[in-house]
């Protein structure tokens, strides 16, 4: 896809929200991974099209599957290598050893590609910042699976209806999971909320409404939705909250904290975000919303190196504020673990991942047909 003015841009504010949540800024900051979902439907679907306008059926499935592996593989298993080492020495110098032990414990789903569907079930008790993060990276490889098989099976005429159809039936699935979670008794399945949020096809509605953007739809009044939305979805939050537990939540995120858990709110919530994000992707590219704002020097920068800022951040906040600082105040931990977090992923975008990602043009080149062909 050619440059689009704003992406990289929301992709920075997409990592700021979460490193702030990560760092215990506000309730609200875990948003940024449903922005980051909406932001790859969006992308993917167009590389998709493209793709099948262009390509043979041989040459889509393997250009496309080619590239991705070249942008997402290395960093994600380098990472896991480099922070077994981490905690290899960690527990060798007897430092936080059970923490090093729920890591270990943990490993193997994060090596599989699993993550997520580990954190349904009751095995997830506890977390590990070296590695819950990566139950995101896991959804998103998911999708990459799946959805380049609906894009070309689909024929073009189809598509909207199909994607429509994605956003209909996503949160029936969540709707499925909840209530199956209340009424089973397996002594596998975890906590149902948790289970929604980290299911893949939870989140299929995201993809579906990011790629519907590539459809050439017109959104009424988008830019008068969006603000309204601003306002009453948390407001609605609260108002739920009300109803569901009696008490106005205020400080946890407006009612809406993460994996939304009063008044069935995973069921419908996370479409109204979606929704959300979807309106605010389209303003940005379709009528310029924040531009100005979104193509500064320092936020691009911050998108365009957003994946390792991401894969990296959490393993290092907690390093500077568990172990090299350990009591530090929440400022200070953050103040010092966001510049070290830009600086680690600086060096491994250009050292590491640029030279890998750039061999996408020589295995597998792709050239986009003319709009008008």
């Amino acid at each position: 896809m050619k440059y689009i003015k704003g992406l990289d841009g929301l992709r920075g504010i997409a990592f700021l929200l979460v490193f702030l949540f990560h760092a215990h800024f506000g309730y609200f900051g875990w948003v940024g991974v449903q922005l980051f979902f909406v932001l790859s439907g969006f992308l993917i679907t167009g590389i998709l099209l493209d793709m099948k306008r262009a390509l043979p059926t041989l040459g889509y499935f393997v250009k496309f599957y080619g590239r991705r592996f070249l942008r997402i593989f290395p960093l994600y298993y380098v990472y896991l290598f480099l922070i077994a080492q981490v905690a290899t020495y960690l527990f060798e110098q007897k430092i936080r050893r059970p923490y090093i032990e729920l890591f270990w414990d943990q490993y193997p789903y994060a090596l599989a590609y699993v993550y997520n569907f580990f954190m349904a079930t009751s095995k997830f008790v506890q977390t590990s910042q070296f590695l819950t993060h990566l139950w995101s990276l896991a959804v998103e490889e998911q999708f990459y699976i799946l959805w380049p098989l609906i894009v070309f099976l689909t024929p073009f005429k189809h598509l909207k209806k199909v994607f429509l159809a994605v956003i209909v039936l996503a949160p029936l699935f969540r709707l499925g999971v909840m209530l199956f979670y209340q009424q089973a008794s397996y002594g596998i399945l975890g906590d149902a909320n948790t289970a929604i949020y980290a299911l893949p096809f939870s989140h299929l509605d995201a993809f579906a409404f990011g790629a519907l953007i590539n459809l050439g739809i017109s959104i009424p009044q988008a830019r008068r939705q969006f603000l309204i939305l601003l306002v009453a979805f948390p407001i609605l939050g609260m108002l739920t909250d009300f109803l569901s537990t009696g008490q106005w939540n205020v400080d946890n995120g407006f009612g809406l904290p993460l994996l939304l858990p009063n008044a069935y709110k995973p069921v419908w919530g996370y479409s109204i975000l979606n929704y959300i994000f979807v309106l605010l992707i389209y303003g940005v590219v379709r009528e310029g919303w924040f531009v100005r704002l979104l193509e500064q020097r320092w936020l691009l920068y911050l998108g365009r190196i957003s994946y390792g800022l991401y894969v990296y951040h959490y393993a290092i906040y907690w390093l500077v504020s568990e172990i090299v600082f350990p009591g530090a105040n929440l400022i200070l931990g953050a103040l010092i673990a966001l510049p070290l977090t830009i600086l680690v992923a600086s060096l491994s975008f250009y050292l590491f991942e640029k030279p890998i990602t750039d061999l996408k043009d020589r295995w597998f080149p792709f050239k986009p047909l003319p709009k008008s062909a």
